[in-house]
């Protein structure tokens, strides 16, 4: 009683640490997971539901050069490119750009790029060169994986490269749209430090990060959006261009129901245009009904691909680093379930929350996800039947662990509606299930498998 009395404190530090991500300058940008350490034990679960959540929206991230496609629409100044998925193609947009300096760019779904490292040793996803060097520069960056502080271990594939013009600049800035909660409304975030680690002048220098709520229903007023520009130290027809920019961003932000748009760096150039040089763009998976042509662009190689599976199944799943599986329907009792995993030694693999009427094909496929994972050396099923009925759960995991070939221990907790009809099920199946008769029972059977 006392353990689950905590919960709702951590679903209320789980929500206020939303709030506060949503305010800032990158709505994505802070590492839940990391968090998740942090937080010591009880911190864990809180965290990763956040993470699930936000996961489980799945809002959908674009390239740069698809974002540059879309600014272009919006009549939103970006650079002369072109993308390019071979050498002889970056070759052919050097050419066609008809310049000496380039800019090649990695295509992937995550940030600091720039600083990261190719698994074969190349240094950098962005580089400056000749046009005439080109070929040799791609040759390093095509087909090998980057590297980055946002991306895993084994980094990201990148099958693409944006090409394009260089530029030089005198002035950069950051601007951001994000949904804001504590206002029910779009804000825009900005700073006069552009073209670096936002969070890192957020944190450092607070003052120098400028917020502009706004009305959904109204729209930017102007002369706030002039207000702004002048804090970002523009004048002139400096400030006129970059609030015109501002506001075909937002137009762009509402039309395509997008979650965020980024830019940076807004540059302005020595012959004084004002040009958005980088956009990250996420959207609202909710709106895929209306947005198709933009959620058919979905490059799921960038992604998870336990979390790609879990998707297309309807399971809301995260994938870390731990070594207990997780199946259990319901966000609070996931919750509740890492964390006491952590409690007796062990460690979550996963989060995964198969909801209130999982069939059996989602529990199978539940399954196979979760034992996809070579670390994972032990199952927890957390059932508890209020929705869903245990018997049935019961049917689906005895199908699950016999399609599969189950060979790591699976420890099963039932609870609820038709609870007896259930655990007979379990207990008849033949099949090597640990039972268990409460939740700290079961997190303490799961984690001692892990010591024999």
């Amino acid at each position: 009683a006392e353990y689950m009395g905590t919960l709702p404190s951590l679903m209320a530090a789980a929500l206020r640490r939303f709030a506060l991500v949503a305010t800032s300058g990158s709505a994505r940008a802070f590492s839940t997971r990391a968090a998740a350490v942090k937080g010591g034990l009880l911190g864990t679960g809180a965290a990763i539901v956040r993470s699930a959540r936000a996961e489980q929206r799945r809002d959908l991230n674009v390239h740069e050069h698809v974002a540059h496609e879309l600014l272009r629409e919006f009549k939103i100044p970006v650079p002369r490119s072109g993308v390019a998925f071979t050498e002889a193609d970056c070759v052919r947009v050097a050419k066609e750009l008809g310049v000496t300096d380039v800019v090649l760019k990695a295509q992937i779904l995550a940030g600091g790029r720039g600083l990261g490292t190719f698994a074969n040793g190349f240094e950098g996803g962005v580089h400056l060169c000749f046009a005439s060097n080109v070929k040799t520069i791609a040759h390093q960056m095509l087909g090998n994986r980057l590297i980055t502080k946002q991306t895993s271990k084994e980094g990201l594939p990148v099958t693409r490269l944006l090409v394009t013009e260089r530029y030089n600049v005198v002035k950069e800035v950051y601007f951001a749209i994000v949904m804001d909660r504590a206002t029910n409304g779009p804000m825009l975030v900005a700073s006069s430090e552009g073209g670096v680690d936002i969070e890192t002048v957020a944190k450092k220098s607070p003052e120098k990060i400028h917020k502009l709520p706004v009305d959904i229903a109204v729209g930017p007023d102007s002369a706030k959006v002039a207000e702004l520009t002048s804090k970002l130290g523009f004048d002139g027809t400096g400030s006129i261009q970059a609030a015109a920019i501002i506001k075909n961003l937002y137009k762009l932000f509402i039309a395509k129901d997008c979650t965020q748009v980024e830019i940076n760096p807004m540059a302005q150039l020595v012959d004084g245009h004002v040009m958005c040089m980088d956009a990250k763009l996420n959207f609202d998976d909710n709106a895929s009904f209306r947005q198709k042509a933009l959620f058919d662009l979905r490059d799921e190689s960038q992604e998870d691909p336990r979390e790609v599976a879990a998707n297309k199944h309807n399971l809301s799943y995260v994938g870390l680093t731990g070594n207990v599986g997780c199946l259990v329907n319901g966000a609070g009792l996931a919750m509740a379930t890492m964390d006491i995993i952590k409690l007796h030694g062990g460690w979550p693999a996963n989060f995964l929350d198969v909801g209130g009427s999982a069939s059996e094909s989602q529990v199978k496929e539940a399954f196979k996800i979760i034992t996809s994972d070579s670390s994972v050396k032990a199952i927890l099923v957390n059932i508890f039947g209020g929705i869903m009925r245990c018997d049935l759960i019961a049917r689906a995991v005895i199908a699950a662990a016999r399609d599969i070939n189950l060979s790591v221990p699976l420890v099963v907790r039932l609870a609820g509606t038709n609870v007896d009809a259930g655990k007979k099920l379990l207990n008849e199946s033949g099949l090597a299930i640990i039972a268990a008769d409460d939740l700290d029972d079961a997190a303490k059977k799961a984690c001692a498998t892990l010591r024999k």
